[in-house]
């Protein structure tokens, strides 16, 4: 990409392509060996750490959430607590990027290129932001994807098993996930993990389990999450409409994350939490009679901690898993779905290459229990068939896609929401 900064700095890009004389060419990790090329087109070069300082990108407050769920939610719940507390905020990740309450540009990747980010912050600075909320995938930190910028704040949310197929296994994707926090920038710790290694200059932590910095000291899951928040000698009670245990953990990394930034009072935080309603396709429920909500789970943990969050209900549950995508995950989302639900409709997600069928035989072999089984290969079917078999008191989780509008096949993208498609047939019932 080529990005017109103006000024003294002017046209940038990443691609040699469009390298010439009065464009300036970004080396990054990814494309070093097309730096030659670059300069025998006239092109000067630039290193990320160069750009950053040159753009006076220094001057925003960069927060950097990592994890393998929680991120979306987590710096989502960020910015909005920092929006309502009158400050000037962007929020950067899988569902685009949004400038003080408005979006900027639609869905991208989970942390696009530096460049791609770099121009993010620039925009944010010149629109007045004090702070750039980002979610950082592990594939950004392996590819140096966040190299050359300062962050004032680092967060863990969890690692579980996940993304295999780049990382090879699952010490390395530790690994990845552990670099991150070597530094000794201040960076906000789950407690209750004992997974990652980080530098302990500059670290807080927060808890449920274990003692912590912010300590949950009691919680209540029933009409929406809510709890009581310890931070030394302050005590604070919070509410959320939030759904599920596992979106304590992020509401209270939000908060914690909040406090150690802009050092305001814990209780105003705590009102302003109150006003998060949560992210689109996450533990959003589309039909309250029946109940009926979807979630992005695609990890054996993401999917385990939806259902729990149900407990109260018999569950069924429509997935599928990723084509192209870490195939040693299938089998362990298969036993994670079983153990806990009481009917398991194994469905395509997007197969991309695959055979779907395929994809749904590899899901199938971690279910011990063979009659809890339904495979539809046609997702709209499986929901539909879902639906029809709703009994009272019961509930339907439809997970993987979240707030994704479309299905991607091998040779086609096709429209496919899968709220829409649960409204829509419950409109004709």
């Amino acid at each position: 990409m080529t990005v017109d900064f103006g000024g003294d700095i002017g046209r940038v890009t990443d691609d040699s392509r469009e390298a010439k004389a009065d464009v300036l060419f970004l080396v990054t990790e990814q494309n070093g060996s097309y730096k030659e090329e670059a300069l025998s087109k006239g092109s000067k070069t630039v290193t990320a750490r160069e750009l950053y300082e040159a753009l006076g990108l220094g001057g925003t407050e960069v927060v950097g959430v990592t994890g393998t769920n929680g991120k979306t939610t987590t710096t989502a719940a960020i910015y909005s607590i920092l929006l309502d507390l009158g400050y000037g905020a962007a929020l950067q990740g899988t569902r685009g990027l949004y400038i003080n309450d408005e979006r900027v540009e639609g869905k991208s990747l989970t942390t696009p290129p530096v460049l791609a980010t770099f121009a993010h912050m620039f925009e944010a600075a010149k629109r007045g932001c004090e702070f750039f909320v980002m979610e950082v995938s592990s594939h950004a930190i392996d590819q140096d994807r966040i190299g050359g910028i300062d962050f004032s704040l680092k967060i863990h949310t969890n690692i579980t098993s996940d993304h295999l197929d780049y990382h090879g296994s699952i010490e390395a994707y530790r690994a990845v996930k552990s670099s991150f926090f070597q530094d000794g920038g201040k960076k906000l710790i789950n407690r209750d993990e004992e997974i990652l290694k980080f530098d302990p200059k500059n670290a807080f932590s927060y808890g449920i389990e274990n003692p912590a910095t912010y300590k949950i000291m009691a919680y209540t899951l029933g009409g929406g999450v809510s709890g009581v928040l310890k931070h030394f000698e302050t005590v604070v009670p919070f509410e959320t409409s939030l759904q599920g245990f596992f979106n304590l953990y992020n509401i209270t990394a939000a908060i914690a994350g909040v406090h150690i930034l802009t050092d305001e009072d814990l209780e105003d935080i705590c009102e302003a939490a109150e006003n998060f309603g949560g992210v689109a396709g996450r533990m959003e429920t589309v039909s309250e009679e029946p109940l009926v909500i979807v979630d992005f789970a695609h990890t054996e943990d993401g999917i385990r901690q939806v259902l729990d969050s149900l407990k109260e209900k018999e569950i069924r549950v429509v997935f599928g898993a990723g084509g192209d995508r870490d195939r040693s995950k299938r089998p362990a989302m298969g036993r994670a779905a079983s153990s806990i639900a009481k009917k398991v409709y194994i469905t395509s997600d997007n197969p991309r290459s695959e055979d779907p069928k395929k994809i749904i035989d590899e899901i199938a072999e971690g279910i011990e229990e063979k009659e809890k089984i339904e495979k539809i290969v046609d997702r709209k079917e499986a929901i539909e068939r879902a639906l029809a078999e709703l009994g009272p008191n019961e509930a339907l989780l439809v997970l993987g896609k979240g707030d994704e509008a479309y299905q991607e096949f091998s040779d086609r993208k096709i429209p496919f929401d899968d709220r829409e498609v649960i409204r829509e047939i419950l409109s004709r019932r």
